[in-house]
């Protein structure tokens, strides 16, 4: 039998849970891929599931693994498994909520998993899944946006942000980013029309201006949005509290300001349109790498928040 470290977890709580194990390397069914993983990122997901906040979609079963998209060399395929060969660098998602990809070796279903691009680095290809469907779904939640329609991010040079600003530039919308004094050059290079650097302005001291706000820090809230909010604007939530989710919906009814949930999941749709943008040029920055022993490190400094683009692992 095959050895592999892995890092899990066994009961919820702070980074200090998080442990290496020694597990056997795992087998793959006829649909599945063995990957040999590169490099895994971070998202605060991976947090928020750790911290028991997710009881409801991750279930209370340990151990538990962490992470949710990874990049790697394909190593072993399943017998109904087409498109790809031993020894594709690769990058893809697991399921989240149940399974984790902070490990020497993960097996993924075969429709999780794309081949990376060769002109980005197994840390940018394992950055992509996550945050760029959160991306992409929050673009079709906007529905039609023009240069009229005028756009605010706020946290708007994370991950998320990284990705988003740079697609909403296509679009030629009208946006605002608000970031730290460290984010301001990357939210004019990413393409917002104008930024707000939050530690000299308070973004809702602003007029009521806005089509569409998204939080991305998950500071803001709807009903402080709501202040600088048009009377038929959209708020999008992506770090929703489970409770929001329902209340949202019934809240809608009464109101023109509305209050959406972005729920997002890895899909070829959502990838196909991410690989385009990464072809076309899409810069994603990688913040800092931490070798896969610093793991405890590594989640301590994401959960910390504040930096530009995205927190990775490299494993192998």
């Amino acid at each position: 039998m095959h050895i592999m470290k892995a890092i899990v977890y066994k009961e919820f709580g702070t980074t200090d849970v998080l442990q290496t194990v020694e597990e056997p390397k795992p087998t793959i069914k006829a649909d599945q891929v063995l990957v040999k993983v590169k490099a895994f990122s971070i998202n605060p997901m991976d947090w928020k599931i750790r911290k028991g906040e997710m009881t409801l979609m991750s279930g209370s079963k340990f151990p538990k693994h962490t992470g949710t998209d990874f990049a790697g060399i394909v190593e072993e395929i399943g017998s109904s498994v087409s498109g790809l060969e031993i020894g594709d660098e690769v990058f893809g998602v697991v399921k989240n909520m149940k399974d984790g990809v902070s490990a020497e070796y993960v097996a993924v279903t075969s429709s999780l998993i794309w081949k990376k691009p060769v002109n980005i680095s197994f840390a940018q290809a394992a950055s992509i899944p996550v945050v760029g469907t959160a991306a992409v779904t929050a673009l079709e939640k906007m529905g039609d946006i023009s240069a009229q329609t005028s756009i605010l991010i706020n946290g708007a040079t994370g991950g998320f942000g990284m990705f988003l600003l740079q697609l909403l530039k296509q679009t030629g919308a009208n946006v605002t980013a608000v970031t730290s004094s460290r984010g301001v050059a990357y939210a004019k290079k990413w393409g917002a029309t104008s930024v707000i650097d939050y530690t000299k302005e308070n973004v809702l001291s602003r007029q009521a201006g806005y089509d569409i706000v998204v939080d991305l820090s998950g500071k803001t809230g709807y009903e402080n949005a709501k202040k600088i909010m048009k009377s038929s604007a959209l708020f999008l939530n992506p770090t929703p509290k489970p409770i929001q989710i329902p209340l949202s919906f019934i809240k809608n009814l009464f109101t023109s300001k509305k209050h959406i949930v972005v729920l997002s999941s890895p899909s070829t749709k959502y990838t196909d349109t991410l690989l385009e943008a990464v072809r076309n040029g899409l810069d994603i920055e990688i913040h800092k790498v931490f070798p896969f022993a610093q793991y405890k490190e590594a989640y301590q400094y994401a959960e910390q928040g504040g930096y530009i683009g995205k927190v990775v692992v490299e494993v192998n």
